[in-house]
């Protein structure tokens, strides 16, 4: 036996011992987040990240489904895992139908129910937009789908943490998760499938997750992934309202004080961290690269699909920014921020 295993594990059966204590960790994670969404630890499947999960819900049901039919109702400003997913599908022989959205980024159950149609297996809607924050009607559209025997499932990657969910309430199958949007570790998310529910993996080999998703599990960054769930519920509810409450008063201020400026996404129905702005007379890019100089990270949608389908165009398009406040956020980093954006804006117009 080589000198480093005999030291660290000891005899075989100690390793034994080892791997047991593993399994039994990652049951108890399982149980934790499972309690997170109102589901069973059996229903709980570990990926790799909400991309993994996305992919696993969105192919796992069309390919288990074919024989039922191929058509897949999504909508236009999906994230790129479920967007992209749906593509591949297209490319493969699948019928891919889009719920409009209006103005805001929203999708109507009344538009859901319109194109549902015998040959639906799944549809698919996001909780919440990533980019302009929004959040959408999924219990109704949900509702709507279950009571036609439609497979239902969301990307929650946005909203995990950030908003109750119940998946039993919400009406959804299939429902995304991912670790670090929570503060957890990255590479481990999670995919809920609803007991009954079949997926064909997208990932083969011995046969882990119940054959769901083949893989050594990651025990570490599962245990964390629960570790943070569980801070992420406990603190949900006065977090929610502390972020709701800077974020309004951010986005008040800086269309108050200055002209040419569109709040972009719900104005109420938006996650409670989620600020997304189009400036005119200044590119997003300039104002990204302005706020890093003095150590602010924001990002810029000025090339995004999501901005162009919800009729933000031109000027508005290329002056948009989104900036996410965070559990480290305090209401002097706000103000801060708020000063700083409304200077670097107005020093901008001048040079044009």
């Amino acid at each position: 036996m080589m000198p480093y295993f005999s030291e660290t594990f000891g005899n075989p059966l100690s390793m034994h011992r080892f791997g047991a204590e593993a399994l039994e960790a990652v049951e108890i994670a399982r149980g934790k987040i499972a309690k997170t969404i109102n589901a069973k630890p059996e229903e709980i499947v570990f990926t790799s990240g909400g991309t993994e999960a996305d992919n696993l819900a969105v192919k796992g049901v069309a390919y288990a489904k074919v024989q039922q039919g191929k058509n897949i109702i999504t909508s236009p400003i999906e994230h790129e895992a479920v967007g992209n997913s749906c593509r591949y599908l297209a490319e493969h022989g699948f019928d891919i139908s889009y719920l409009p959205v209006d103005v805001d980024g929203r999708v109507s159950a009344a538009d859901a129910r319109a194109k549902i149609t015998p040959k639906t297996v799944l549809v698919t809607i996001m909780h919440a937009n990533n980019e302009i924050g929004t959040v959408q009607p999924i219990e109704d559209i949900f509702r709507i789908a279950g009571e036609k025997g439609v497979i239902t499932h969301t990307d929650a990657v946005q909203t995990y943490g950030a908003l109750p969910i119940d998946v039993k309430a919400m009406k959804a199958d299939l429902l995304s998760m991912s670790s670090h949007k929570i503060y957890g570790p990255k590479g481990i998310g999670a995919l809920y499938v609803r007991e009954g529910v079949d997926v064909v993996p997208m990932m083969h080999g011995k046969g882990q997750e119940k054959g769901k998703r083949a893989g050594t599990l990651n025990v570490p960054a599962i245990v964390g992934f629960s570790i943070a769930a569980e801070l992420a519920v406990k603190e949900m509810k006065k977090e929610s309202k502390r972020q709701t409450k800077m974020r309004d008063r951010f986005i008040n201020h800086i269309t108050d004080a200055m002209k040419g400026i569109k709040l972009n996404g719900h104005p109420t129905k938006r996650l409670p961290n989620n600020i997304n702005l189009s400036f005119d007379g200044i590119t997003g890019d300039e104002i990204i690269k302005d706020l890093g100089r003095h150590g602010v990270a924001a990002s810029t949608s000025s090339n995004s699909n999501v901005l162009r389908i919800i009729g933000v165009s031109g000027e508005k398009a290329t002056g948009s920014v989104r900036i996410t406040l965070g559990r480290e956020t305090t209401e002097s980093d706000a103000r801060h921020v708020m000063a700083m954006l409304q200077k670097l804006v107005e020093n901008a117009r001048k040079r044009y």
